[in-house]
């Protein structure tokens, strides 16, 4: 009898033991779970505060502006981290209009005008402005070309190359390997609605008799194009635009046009002109302006320059690193900027979280 109760008390506390983990184990879970756990960095997820969803359309200096905005959120008022949903423009428009999206920082309105004028107009979407100076587009060269460049002992080539329609007399400095009897322009990529202006404008200028249109095949062909003549000093010509890490690393000249004519522009025989200066836009899902008023207010004084965008590409490209770490390099770098943006509690709230940031 005396086994038989050794045993029967053994079992007694194995299940006691099991009953106890379990109660432990589901108390644990129902804490983790909740959005209003404490964090080692002294903010909370806030469960009074909503989960954003911000528009991570296909390139860099959207996404970085993205996580600048989800630092700040999270860091400095306690806001969960964004979730940053990948896609196309368009689609991600969409989901704005039906409020899957809460936030875009770069909207460029001129490739999407009326989409985007069509969901501000239903009052689905609120228009913010611009997040930066209208980004210039055109045909650039060196700099070095012009001016020369005495440190790296390149005397100018072609100091009177302005305008477009001065490449004629100069188009055996840009000699095409695969055309030598033509000058090559570096087009941009297949598929994008610029490849097909420089087409016409190329018609236009009336550069078919001394150059050959050339396609780089993707925006990362036409900058290591551009690069590489860069670093050996010489000609290049072709299409480009602002904010690009390129643009932030080499010192280009955009060549002269005419000046812009809307009628010109958008006649797909014509285009000879210059293109116009994009505006790029940043907006929020109506409900932000009440469900999250500080993100509305943060998004709507959001606002840098081309400079500091060129900048923080660059730091991406030379580093090799990605939008999270050039967004914490934004906002060390550039603090007189960001600080401008919230109050003074939240600032030093960021900062404390910079701090601890490698």
């Amino acid at each position: 009898m005396i086994t038989i109760k050794n045993e029967l008390g053994k079992k007694t506390a194995k299940w006691l033991l099991l009953l106890v983990l379990l109660i432990f184990g589901l108390s644990a879970v129902g804490c983790g779970g909740s959005d209003s756990v404490s964090k080692d960095d002294g903010t909370t997820n806030g469960s009074d505060k909503p989960k954003l969803v911000m528009a991570d359309i296909t390139w860099d200096s959207v996404q970085v502006h993205n996580r600048v905005v989800g630092f700040i959120l999270q860091h400095g008022y306690g806001y969960p981290e964004p979730e940053y949903t990948f896609g196309d423009t368009m689609p991600l428009l969409q989901g704005m209009a039906r409020g899957d999206v809460d936030i875009t920082m770069e909207v460029w309105q001129d490739n999407y005008a009326e989409p985007w004028n069509e969901i501000v107009k239903s009052g689905s979407v609120i228009d913010l402005g611009s997040i930066y100076p209208d980004a210039p587009q055109g045909w650039y060269i060196p700099t070095y070309m012009i001016k020369g460049d005495p440190e790296r002992g390149i005397e100018p080539m072609a100091p009177d190359l302005k305008s477009v329609f001065d490449l004629p007399r100069y188009w055996e400095l840009f000699k095409d390997p695969e055309v030598p009897t033509k000058g090559r322009f570096h087009n941009s990529p297949p598929g994008w609605m610029v490849t097909d202006i420089n087409e016409a404008k190329f018609k236009t200028y009336g550069l078919e008799e001394t150059f050959n249109l050339f396609s780089t095949g993707s925006d990362s062909a036409l900058s290591a194009s551009m690069v590489s003549a860069y670093e050996k000093g010489e000609a290049w010509v072709g299409y480009n635009w602002e904010p690009n890490w390129v643009m932030g690393q080499l010192d280009m000249t955009m060549l002269e046009e005419p000046p812009y004519d809307p009628e010109v522009y958008n006649d797909p025989d014509n285009r000879g002109c210059a293109y116009p200066a994009a505006q790029v836009l940043k907006g929020v899902h109506v409900d932000v302006q009440t469900s999250a008023p500080e993100a509305f207010d943060l998004v709507s004084k959001y606002e840098t320059t081309l400079e500091q965008n060129n900048d923080f590409l660059s730091y991406m490209s030379e580093n090799n690193v990605d939008t999270q770490a050039a967004a914490i390099y934004f906002l060390k770098t550039y603090p007189e900027i960001w600080k401008a943006w919230v109050p003074e509690d939240v600032a030093q709230k960021v900062e404390q979280a910079l701090e601890e940031v490698n």
